[in-house]
């Protein structure tokens, strides 16, 4: 499940105010960490409770770091350095990212920080516009479209397009509620409405958020088989478009999904002690992507790199600053 979905937002507050306080009393007074989007704190850094849910942390913070106050979906300077060179698409017409690949997940508010140097960046597919993503493929990067693929939200430009119907219980986030995924005939001309959209502004892959209502509390009788058809579904149209799709946590599944997908986008195994259980798209020369937020990077990375996770600590609001291992 999306990790971040454990906690309501009144618990993520109290979670945010609780570390501000403990880290007006350090005697550090450092700011050294806000100076770029790889700075590498001695702390892990506080989480930062979402007040617009959906994209995971789609909060109102400080405009992240190296980026300027601009419109969302601006672009930054571009660095003198391209990346390293990721794979070309596979034969079968998609991309297909293989293990080690490093890469960047902004999902919070505020324009995308180009500056950093990676192979891949995964960007939430409604608020950046098709210059964003041509922008980062002039830098040689790879670019995978966020979409909530299991949940409605009505902050979305398509919200009106879900019938109550289709709505179940709340996530745990403002806005955001279960679908019923059972409704194949109705969700699927609505993601691929969805879909399109990442392709036509040029992305290279899906990642669908929330695909595991099957074991949350969705208001519909779902079950495991329900769950399997829907990611299916899913995964079907997106190579359809030539997009390649990753499979969001949803562990238990992850044998019988594994020749569906290509890649894993996985939050906190490493705190749950879960990570040899997404170690399959390893083994099958899919990337892993993988973040912690409360563990600092000294206790998660040497596993991490051992398995062949392409793993970073990211603050829970997902804006541009990150640790990778």
């Amino acid at each position: 499940m999306n990790r971040r979905l454990r906690l309501t937002p009144a618990a993520v507050a109290l979670a945010t105010a609780t570390a501000l306080l403990a880290t007006s009393c350090s005697s550090s007074g450092s700011d050294d960490d806000q100076d770029s989007a790889d700075a590498s704190p001695s702390n892990p850094p506080a989480a930062t409770a979402p007040s617009t849910p959906g994209a995971p942390g789609t909060t109102t913070p400080a405009t992240p770091p190296g980026t300027t106050p601009t419109t969302p979906g601006a672009t930054t300077t571009a660095p003198s350095t391209p990346g390293a060179p990721v794979p070309p698409p596979a034969a079968g017409g998609h991309w297909q990212p293989t293990p080690g690949l490093a890469w960047q997940w902004q999902l919070g508010s505020g324009p995308v920080d180009q500056s950093v140097d990676v192979p891949v960046y995964d960007i939430d597919g409604f608020e950046n516009d098709a210059s964003v993503v041509s922008a980062l493929h002039a830098k040689g990067r790879k670019v995978i479209c966020y979409i909530n693929a299991g949940s409605w939200e009505d902050f979305r430009p398509d919200s009106k397009a879900f019938s109550k119907a289709l709505q179940g219980s709340d996530t745990g986030w403002t806005g955001e509620k279960w679908f019923d995924i059972r409704k194949l005939d109705q969700l699927k001309p609505l993601m691929a409405a969805r879909f399109d959209m990442c392709k036509s502004k040029g992305f290279d892959a899906i990642e669908p958020d929330t695909i595991e209502a099957y074991n949350q509390h969705s208001g519909f009788p779902l079950t495991p088989e329900d769950q399997l058809a829907y990611n299916r579904m899913l995964a079907k149209l997106a190579h359809e478009r030539g997009l390649a799709i990753g499979l969001k946590n949803d562990l238990d599944q992850i044998p019988a999904l594994l020749p569906d997908f290509d890649f894993a986008v996985n939050e906190e195994c490493s705190q749950f002690d879960e990570c040899d259980r997404v170690a399959p798209f390893i083994k099958a020369n899919k990337a892993v992507f993988h973040v912690e937020y409360k563990l600092d990077t000294n206790q998660f990375c040497a596993k991490a790199k051992s398995l062949g996770f392409s793993s970073m600590q990211k603050q829970l609001d997902l804006n541009a600053w990150r640790k990778p291992c």
